[in-house]
């Protein structure tokens, strides 16, 4: 596993949250659970959401790992036509 720290974002308008690596942005995340999947193909976590929601690997902005709510967006807020509902990678990264 690679000891390198993740920021997840604030949600925005649909309730997603981005995450980044350092200037890296890994991807979107509508839960807990597909943010553990994305940190998992990243090799930032091996474990469950148990795991994810206790990392202190994770900077948490504009709420913890509880919070996954539709809230306001902004100017921040990533989205993209034919973005996937449940987990969306950076086309650069593929």
């Amino acid at each position: 596993m690679v000891e390198r720290s993740a920021r997840v974002e604030a949600p925005c308008g649909s309730g997603e949250r981005r995450v980044c690596l350092g200037d890296e942005f890994l991807g979107t995340a509508h839960s807990l659970h597909e943010l553990t999947l994305l940190l998992r193909e990243a090799g930032l976590v091996g474990g469950d959401e148990l795991d994810v929601a206790e990392a202190d690997l994770i900077e948490w902005h504009g709420g913890g790992p509880e919070v996954w709510p539709c809230q306001g967006g902004g100017p921040n807020c990533w989205s993209a036509p034919g973005e996937l509902r449940y987990l969306v990678r950076d086309p650069r990264r593929a």
